[in-house]
């Protein structure tokens, strides 16, 4: 998984020729850390889509811009526009199928 930075956000989301999740998470946020997991094994099961995850205390001014409100969130990006959001923990299978019914 990518780690995102507002130096590489725009190349990796944006400008991606893949469809993107982007995990917004934090160390303390202890369903972010059973989600994390998750996340890892559907970015091995879904090689046509891009996972990427940004901590949002490192982050703070991309995680207000995208409207991080609370976390975990994920939001779903192609051709660089939002195409959804999740937010809180879910199962693998809700989540995959969130992300392919956003992209």
């Amino acid at each position: 998984m990518t780690i995102l930075t507002s130096e590489n956000f725009d190349r990796e989301v944006l400008n991606s020729d893949k469809p993107v999740v982007v995990d917004f998470w934090a160390t303390w946020c202890g369903p972010c850390m059973m989600l994390s997991p998750i996340m890892e094994e559907l970015d091995g099961e879904m090689p046509d889509v891009k996972f990427c995850k940004l901590n949002v205390d490192d982050e703070r001014d991309l995680a207000i811009e995208y409207g991080v409100q609370s976390i975990p969130m994920l939001l779903f990006v192609k051709n660089g526009e939002i195409a959804g959001t999740s937010i809180g923990y879910a199962d693998k299978a809700s989540i995959r199928a969130r992300i392919e019914a956003a992209l």
